[in-house]
């Protein structure tokens, strides 16, 4: 049964039946097919309790926070500033790529929306001042995946949603990993274009006023982070509660501080996060009976029994979940793959000894590889929509030295677990 399911999921997405759909087709067959129950009776309890959780409403708040710092303007100042700062590095403009992608992903909580961000506005920069395609749009892509690793990251809250995890914590675990990976996205930015200048662009050089000038139009993103995440660590709000909060500051910010919010703007905003928070939900749910009708079916049991009998180790049996998700995370779209694989392969890790909250975050960046990994690397076709010339084959090649960082993280995150789990400890 399990190949079979298996195998079903990934040749429906093979014919471009969406995702949701999908998962709960597979749900149904399981349900015909393989258990004695009519579990089609419960579809609609199943999809009801998915859906009627308070926590889930952050979701559709967080997409929207982003959406009107996209639609207000302040995305185009905050490049503009961390451009004067970052700029005189080797590879020049692509630094400023990967910080703008940073602050952004520590209010959007969504890696495709951070990437779209970015690139609508680096990539006419790109071509006026002659830029490697390939290294600056690939770096775009990779900057992007941090979105969903950065608090406050929708995957984290689907994560802790889906395990009971604390999602205080998980957010706590995420930061310091996703500020390390940043890092090390601009420092082989850096070696790259130190051994190959030509790829770099021009390097250029701003005096101290000019740059302490633009420290302001940093403060409103900073501030608008602090607010939003201290009130969660301050014990003042829950994640939905900031959320909301976020909100109307990012509405405040882009009014008072950006471009400003017209009827358009507004409009877009809302029609972007009636879209995304549709396809996530529909997700969820999908996903939610398809887990409900294999763990009737007893997949779950046969599962574990399976992985218990190859007689591997703990540390044995963690390498091949990892080597699963690489494999899967070429096929299968991120979101889909994490609520599709959470509900069997979580209680045996945990069941193994292994902390939930380390293993979410490790699970993230695995799932942040799949962003820029073709066929189905949803970063690489992004970053590509915008660019309207050239070949995908280009943003593919540049986002190659960024999966060699999320290599070396994983691995950093299996020999020092300390990186995720040492900030909720004090917390």
């Amino acid at each position: 049964m399990i190949w079979t399911v298996a195998i079903s999921l990934l040749g429906l997405m093979a014919l471009s039946i969406p995702v949701g759909i999908v998962l709960f087709l597979l749900g149904i067959g399981v349900g015909e097919f393989y258990s004695a129950f009519p579990l089609l009776r419960g579809l609609g309890q199943v999809v009801w309790s998915s859906s009627n959780s308070s926590t889930l409403i952050a979701i559709p708040l967080f997409v929207l926070l982003g959406e009107i710092l996209v639609r207000g303007g302040v995305a185009e100042r905050t490049y503009a500033a961390l451009d004067k700062w970052l700029s005189w590095l080797p590879g020049g403009l692509v630094h400023a790529n990967i910080a703008t992608a940073t602050m952004f992903s520590a209010t959007s909580g969504s890696s495709v929306a951070t990437a779209a961000t970015v690139a609508t506005v680096a990539m006419p920069q790109a071509e006026r001042l002659n830029y490697d395609p390939r290294l600056f749009s690939g770096a775009i892509a990779a900057g992007g995946t941090l979105g969903i690793l950065i608090p406050p990251s929708i995957n984290l809250i689907v994560y802790g949603f889906l395990t009971e995890t604390s999602i205080p914590q998980l957010f706590s675990a995420g930061l310091l990993p996703g500020l390390l990976m940043a890092l090390g996205f601009i420092a082989i930015t850096a070696l790259i274009c130190t051994l190959r200048p030509h790829l770099g662009g021009p390097s250029r050089s701003f005096d101290w006023q000019e740059r302490l000038g633009s420290l302001l139009q940093l403060v409103p993103i900073i501030v608008l982070f602090a607010v939003v995440i201290g009130s969660i660590y301050a014990g003042w709000a829950t994640p939905t509660e900031s959320a909301a909060i976020g909100v109307v500051m990012a509405a405040l910010i882009a009014t008072t501080l950006g471009s400003g919010l017209n009827l358009a703007a507004i409009s877009q905003a809302l029609h972007g996060t009636i879209r995304i928070s549709a396809m996530i939900m529909l997700v969820v749910a999908g996903a939610s009976f398809l887990n409900f009708a294999m763990t009737s079916a007893g997949l779950g049991r046969q599962l574990t029994e399976m992985i218990g009998g190859s007689g591997l180790s703990p540390f044995g049996t963690l390498l091949l979940v990892i080597a699963l998700y690489l494999v899967l995370g070429f096929f299968i779209e991120t979101l889909s793959l994490m609520v599709a694989t959470i509900p069997i392969v979580v209680p045996i890790i945990a069941g193994l000894g292994y902390d939930k909250v380390w293993f979410g975050v490790l699970m993230i960046v695995l799932i942040e590889m799949a962003l820029i990994t073709p066929p189905v690397g949803l970063n690489l076709f992004v970053v590509h929509g915008v660019r309207k010339s050239g070949s995908m084959n280009d943003v593919i090649m540049g986002a190659i030295p960024y999966v060699l960082v999320m290599i070396c993280m994983i691995a950093a995150l299996i020999a020092l677990p300390g990186l995720a789990l040492w900030l909720p400890s004090i917390l």
